[in-house]
């Protein structure tokens, strides 16, 4: 039994760079030798997050800080891209550029909205969808240390290659700025579980969206997302559109969350929304390595097409076709109403 436990681990593992990197378009499909690399950092990096969360029993609150501390990680010590002005000969910083701090305000948001729904939080709901033990840890002591390992490896190398290819490294300041963040943004993860496992608010009566509308609203609003930065939005009105969705979006997903018939299957569609944008955007996105457009395009679609089949089988473990646990959710509220209407409350 233990010896199957650690499969949907190994698959996170290498489903979180796949999605990262491949699926969006980022590297070639003749560039995937580099996914083992790769899942030293982001699948350590995802499964790490997950397995503290699962542990202590926290929620998908929690998953999320956790997710963007990883962002803020990668991008703040790794990459570095956050404060150099030229990453990649590319002049990210220069849109919304914030003097005192030496960073830009949508290069900032776009890369941390990015590592935090779609390189930890989408890959970890689709592979806990399809698993049959989503909400308990995966792995032992030894396997933690293992992945710990990983993960630890891919940050070395990941940093050794990025000041190989450009000797750039921030100030002290903006590392320590990075250390600061990351020491809150646990404490919220942590605070955030503590809370759930505490006992969660009371659930809120009432319906919640249909399934479909949930997931062609993540659809628009992630599709939305990238279409800013592909469109070349001056940087300000950027970083205002990036601000006011990551709030919006947050606070609309929270209030139906609280309610009583939102389910596991709503949390898939958000996933899926988030998944397909990714799978549409590898066409038209330009990789970062060289390789031919046939190449390319063979690529997009084929990850393209394991996406989808990764998206079937997630949803036919969470019962889509057969939703009888939500159809008594749904009678039982329905009850519930007639005899308040009928008799009163009691």
């Amino acid at each position: 039994m233990r010896a199957k436990r650690f499969w949907p681990a190994i698959g996170l593992f290498f489903l979180s760079p796949l999605v990262a990197e491949y699926l969006l378009g980022n590297l070639p499909i003749t560039a995937l030798y580099a996914v083992i690399g790769l899942a030293c950092l982001y699948g350590g990096g995802a499964v790490l997050s997950r397995e503290l969360v699962r542990r202590r029993g926290w929620g998908y609150p929690s998953l999320v800080v956790l997710a963007l501390a990883y962002g803020i990680f990668e991008e703040g010590v790794t990459t570095q891209s956050l404060f150099n002005p030229n990453y990649v000969d590319q002049r990210l910083l220069d849109p919304g550029y914030i003097h005192f701090l030496g960073m830009g305000a949508p290069w900032t948001l776009f890369v941390l909205t990015l590592h935090t729904v779609w390189s930890i939080t989408v890959p970890i709901v689709l592979v806990e969808a399809v698993s049959k033990r989503p909400r308990e840890p995966w792995l032992g002591k030894i396997g933690l240390w293992v992945v710990g390992m990983f993960f630890l490896a891919g940050v070395v190398a990941s940093t050794a290659i990025q000041l190989n290819n450009d000797p750039f490294v921030a100030s002290p300041w903006q590392f320590a700025g990075v250390a600061v963040a990351l020491v809150a943004l646990i404490g919220v993860a942590a605070r955030l579980g503590r809370q759930a496992v505490g006992g969660r608010p009371a659930r809120l009566a009432g319906s919640v969206p249909a399934v479909w509308l949930v997931g062609v609203s993540a659809l628009l609003v992630t599709s939305g997302f990238m279409l800013v930065s592909d469109l070349d939005v001056p940087g300000w009105w950027a970083a205002g559109i990036y601000l006011v969705g990551w709030v919006a979006s947050v606070r609309v997903v929270v209030f139906w969350g609280r309610h009583e018939l939102w389910s596991r299957r709503h949390v898939l569609a958000l996933a899926t929304g988030a998944l397909l944008t990714y799978a549409w955007h590898g066409f038209p996105e330009t990789p970062v390595l060289e390789a031919s457009k046939a190449a390319d395009l063979v690529g997009n679609g084929i990850f393209a097409a394991l996406a989808l089949v990764l998206l079937v089988v997630a949803w036919r473990r969470v019962g889509v076709f057969t939703p009888a646990g939500e159809m008594a959710a749904t009678g039982a509220m329905a009850d519930a109403t007639i005899r308040r209407d009928k008799f009163g409350d009691s």
